[in-house]
């Protein structure tokens, strides 16, 4: 009778063997941020270098620094075809000058365009080492890598010491397993921007939103960071969350985030993908109160919705008079995406007691340009549209627009922008007859 030790060993391997069987034009997908595994994508990449392997597609959603040294590595853009269903700094210059693809998305609907809409030859991700029962953990990123290992036509992965075990429906056995490589190497730390003029007064004033027994959604980057920090005199906060990041730790060790109020999962710490530091990925090891789902589940407004008094927080780049908020285009070009932030608007609104909370600085360039404009920038998208915004937060003020006209709309909005620039902007609320 085969056990799951003696099916690990079966299954043990180099990196160079398990891609050996990567034929040209293959898709591949691999994990997420701190999931990418290195010593697999660098075999990869050497088979590509060799001139062994050609024209592969390439997705990626949050590419980070060991995808970038090695598929999408500049000298390999002939032979590699990429596609970023998010854009990160890694990938930011080749999406803007056509040498990697976005594609737009609901975060939520990843796992399900991916299992549709590709034929997905090889996943390869970082997961933690097997347990007694032959399960490994998915780690810091559950999102669209549980669906993908589950219906791509091989799977490798990359066992690594340094991947914390995780509980929830982060599971997988080494039946499901085509091949297995062990590499021990330090897992991607994020850090966050450093504070910025304008920190202290949003984040008081969303903390100021926030009641006790909340359950909460903070985005990504370094304002929701911020928040997070003005929260220390809270009760009984909860968790449901699209990131996981170092901030939220330092409140369940405070006792400010207990979960006891959650409708769902009372008690655990829910996320979908974890992004910060070695002592978090330790803080989160084996803790039976940390649960990781499919993206699929945590950021579906439906179950967002099932959270009395949930509330997510995140960040624009800019707002226009009629209410339309840009969070994913500047200068012109993608700059990131829209991720999870609708899915998020929608789902805390539609809580019972719930608020979605959209906060940003109300300049930029040092206060030469207004982040509130009459009309979003040429070429700029609209990631949450006028109709879903709840609250907008700038370090000047907060503004609810639910149930506004489109005349109280574009004077609330006014209210938050910089002073210097509200006469402006009110001229050219007249000018667009909103006054």
């Amino acid at each position: 009778m085969q056990t799951p030790k003696s099916e690990y060993r079966r299954k043990l391997t180099t990196p160079e063997r398990a891609v050996s069987g990567i034929k040209n034009g293959s898709t591949i997908v691999h994990g997420l941020a701190a999931a990418e595994p290195p010593a697999l994508l660098q075999a990869i990449a050497d088979r590509l270098r060799a001139g062994d392997l050609k024209d592969l597609r390439v997705h990626s959603l949050l590419p980070m620094g060991n995808v970038a040294r090695t598929l999408l590595a500049p000298d390999l853009s002939d032979c590699v075809q990429a596609f970023s269903w998010f854009v990160s700094k890694s990938s930011r210059s080749a999406v803007k000058v056509g040498l990697n693809y976005y594609v737009p998305n609901h975060f939520h609907q990843v796992p399900r365009l991916m299992r549709e809409t590709l034929d997905i030859d090889v996943t390869v991700t970082t997961v933690s080492p097997m347990d007694r029962s032959g399960y490994f953990s998915f780690g810091t990123s559950n999102d669209y890598t549980s669906t993908v290992a589950r219906c791509c036509k091989r799977l490798i992965v990359e066992v690594n010491k340094n991947m914390p075990r995780v509980f929830g429906d982060s599971l997988l056995h080494i039946s499901e397993v085509d091949a297995v490589v062990e590499h021990d190497s330090p897992l991607s730390e994020f850090k966050w921007p450093g504070p910025r003029p304008g920190d202290d007064a949003i984040g008081g004033l969303v903390a100021e939103l926030v009641p006790d027994g909340a359950t909460l959604q903070l985005g990504f980057g370094g304002l929701p960071n911020v928040i997070a920090m003005k929260l220390m005199g809270h009760k009984d906060l909860g968790i449901h969350t699209e990131v996981f990041g170092p901030a939220m730790v330092e409140l369940i060790k405070k006792g400010v985030v207990t979960g006891r109020k959650k409708n769902l999962h009372t008690g655990k710490h829910v996320f979908t993908v974890a992004e910060g530091t070695r002592l978090m990925y330790r803080f989160m090891h084996d803790n039976p109160s940390m649960e990781s789902y499919p993206v699929s589940y945590t950021n579906d407004p439906a179950v967002i919705a099932q959270n009395d008094n949930m509330v997510s927080i995140n960040s624009i780049i800019q707002v226009d008079l009629l209410g339309q908020c840009n969070s994913e285009f500047l200068g012109g070009s993608e700059y990131s995406g829209t991720g999870g932030q609708l899915d998020y608007v929608r789902g805390s609104y539609n809580s019972r007691g719930g608020k979605s909370i959209l906060a940003f600085y109300s300049t930029a360039k040092d206060g030469k340009l207004s982040r509130v404009a009459p009309r979003l920038d040429s070429g700029a998208v609209i990631t949450t549209p006028r109709i879903d915004v709840h609250y907008l937060v700038t370090e000047h003020g907060v503004v609810n627009l639910k149930g506004r006209s489109t005349r109280q709309r574009a004077l609330d909005i006014i209210s938050i922008a910089h002073p210097h620039f509200r006469d402006s902007l009110l001229r050219e609320a007249e000018n667009m007859y909103l006054l």
